[in-house]
């Protein structure tokens, strides 16, 4: 019988074709450099400078050397705490106060300002047109003893309440921790609004229409829809509030008093006056760590991601 040819070996599959190489692939990290570049020489190299500061002993005269003291964090925690409650504390309650202003004037900005919408924007960004000192400045008339406010606040017996708090002392309001939560207020108040109505213009009005059709009041409608739909602008506005108002040293300096200094006025005597600077760099970390801390907290309950 004839012997059958043996079969060829069977063939190696193709080599999948390579895509052809993209030109300017690399484009998006080259825009990003600059930015890099920038946060690199105006962050973190000032942060590592600082860190090695506050660790370091001696003396102006004799220069600071790095001997890895990490006490001064300890001495300066033990020495300052109660500026740094009173930090929180003003800090909380004028973010809290610009909720309570901010949110009401952004839900009506978004929903019911019309044809006005443009020009109370305006009016809301119009305090950034000038300086912060001059705005801080200008409550020293708003709250002078002999005002007006003051004033008014007396005949209205405003001022025994805030007294028994202790707010105020007397009948005056400057140097007073109102003067100071009311001065974080005023030039904080932007950027609540401005995040609460990035948030609530992107809320579709037909979901309020339907829980109208689903016999929803307008409570309840606010409650269960707009609210909750605005969270990511409130988170925004909380922490763009509380974390500048928490180190500011400004309001308490020109509206408070001795007894009403915040972290940031301590900070800033360390650094100019004292010209201790390790107890001043020790300060500046532990009032980070603190805020880092409390703000990943906020966060993590908060039960949002989606911030504006």
């Amino acid at each position: 019988m004839p012997t059958l040819a043996e079969a060829p070996p069977p063939l190696a599959p193709p080599e999948p074709a390579r895509p052809p190489r993209r030109r300017g692939r690399f484009t998006p990290y080259w825009l990003l450099l600059p930015g890099i570049l920038w946060l690199i020489v105006f962050f973190a190299l000032p942060l590592v400078y600082q860190a090695s500061t506050s660790v370091q002993t001696g003396s102006l005269e004799q220069g600071y050397k790095v001997t890895w003291h990490f006490a001064t964090y300890w001495h300066a925690l033990a020495d300052y705490w109660p500026q740094f409650v009173r930090s929180v504390l003003y800090a909380a309650a004028a973010t809290v106060l610009c909720l309570l202003l901010g949110y009401p004037l952004a839900y009506l900005i978004a929903f019911r300002a019309g044809r006005w919408r443009n020009l109370i924007m305006i009016l809301v960004i119009a305090p950034f047109f000038t300086s912060f000192l001059i705005r801080t400045l200008a409550w020293k008339t708003i709250l002078a003893d002999n005002g007006p406010v003051v004033h008014a606040l007396n005949t209205l017996h405003v001022l025994d309440v805030t007294g028994w708090l202790g707010w105020t002392a007397g009948d005056r309001v400057l140097a007073t921790p109102l003067a100071v939560v009311c001065g974080l207020t005023y030039n904080f108040l932007p950027f609540m609004i401005l995040p609460l109505y990035s948030s609530l213009e992107r809320i579709d009005v037909r979901l309020h229409e339907a829980a109208g059709d689903l016999y929803a009041r307008p409570w309840t409608t606010f409650r269960k829809v707009t609210f909750p739909l605005s969270m990511p602008g409130v988170v925004s506005g909380t922490l763009l509030t509380f974390i500048p108002a928490a180190g500011d040293y400004v309001n308490a300096e020109l509206l408070g008093s001795t007894d009403t200094r915040m972290i940031g006025n301590v900070i800033q005597t360390q650094f100019l006056r004292v010209l201790d600077y390790p107890t001043a760099a020790a300060l500046s970390f532990i009032l980070m760590a603190a805020i880092l801390a409390m703000v990943t907290i906020y966060i993590r309950r908060a039960g949002t991601e989606d911030l504006v």
